[in-house]
């Protein structure tokens, strides 16, 4: 299925709000899902996350069980701090394309200067940031900067064309930006 051949269901993952500097939180945050086809929520499904843990994979997974999904949008590749997605994993067991959105260009310098400097296991975390390849970019909006995205499991212009078509409101992909706003809302309430 292509962009324009009809609506795609995309599940827009981000997660909720955390402290990561205090020692008495709970150390958990929401990781929410929200399907949609076009402006139409069809799901919307949350599991807790260890916050700089490595557990949001498998939390993934466990979300998509049952969910006919035709593409998964990631508001990152990091959740919850430092606990990483690997979208491979994601698309391997479900065959459903994986598309990494950012709104601004990932600087994966910083990234891998702080993962050395505050886990002891930052070479398997590294290696999953580093193994999505290419950063791609497009402009959604002509007055809008560019958005960046990688990709696992279909082409750049086929998840540009899915970026494009599910941004309605914002630059940031409408799945994405609703799973936002619920996470960060049940954090609250949390």
């Amino acid at each position: 299925m292509t962009p324009g051949d009809g609506p795609l269901r995309i599940l827009g993952v981000e997660d909720g709000s955390f402290d990561a500097f205090n020692r008495k939180a709970s150390g958990s945050t929401i990781l929410c899902g929200v399907l949609m086809e076009r402006d139409r929520i069809l799901k919307v499904c949350h599991v807790e996350i260890r916050v700089d843990g490595l557990d949001a994979t498998d939390k993934l997974l466990s979300l998509m069980r049952g969910i006919e999904v035709d593409a998964v949008i990631l508001g990152g590749i990091t959740f919850g701090g430092f606990n990483v997605i690997d979208p491979r994993v994601i698309h391997a067991e479900t065959e459903v394309p994986v598309i990494v959105y950012s709104g601004v260009k990932p600087d994966n310098d910083a990234v891998l200067a702080a993962l050395r400097k505050h886990f002891p296991d930052w070479e398997r975390r590294w290696e999953i940031i580093a193994g999505l390849g290419e950063i791609h970019s497009a402009r959604v909006f002509r007055e809008d900067p560019e958005i960046y995205f990688e990709v696992i499991g279909c082409d750049p212009g086929w998840a540009k064309g899915v970026l494009k078509d599910s941004a309605m409101i914002s630059r940031i992909p409408e799945p994405v930006r609703v799973a936002g706003l619920v996470a960060r809302g049940l954090t609250q309430a949390y």
